[in-house]
């Protein structure tokens, strides 16, 4: 599973990785229930993890760098129902963190998606855009298609 198929779908829990794309929608697999759907362009909004980037306190960086400082923490993941010990987790973890503008709905979003990718087994080190492999998101979308 690739971390660039990876996708948070508003209105709806969890991750999802997309499968095929249409024009009006896509079909979705949760990476939590192993569900396969169809999400409707006009109802629901796709988010790449890929493309999401969280402020901190210099320019702003991509999740996925957020998620490797997790992975190469020795601190064990906080209860995402005390927002002092997420707050605590990531000053520890990340300390660039701009937690004014992060907040603490935003830790608790990062600490469950971390834990499904975790589980998932998926590889969330950023590839370069477009240069080294020489595919961007919407080619993968397009093969994705071709296949189905």
């Amino acid at each position: 599973m690739e971390y660039k198929r990876i996708v948070a779908v508003t209105g709806l829990p969890g991750l999802y990785e997309i499968l095929s794309s249409k024009s009006d929608g896509a079909i979705v697999r949760s990476l939590e229930e192993g569900s396969t759907k169809f999400v409707s362009s006009r109802v629901h909004n796709l988010s790449h993890l890929e493309s999401i980037e969280v402020y901190t306190t210099r320019d702003n960086v991509n999740l996925a760098e957020v998620f490797q400082a997790m992975k190469g923490s020795a601190e064990a993941l906080p209860n995402v129902k005390d927002n002092k010990l997420l707050k605590g987790y990531f000053e520890k973890v990340y300390p660039e963190l701009d937690f004014e503008r992060v907040y603490a709905s935003d830790m608790k979003k990062m600490v469950k998606w971390f834990e499904v990718l975790q589980k998932n087994n998926v590889d969330f080190t950023l590839v370069a855009e477009e240069g080294e492999e020489g595919q961007s998101s919407a080619d993968v979308l397009e093969a994705a298609d071709e296949k189905a």
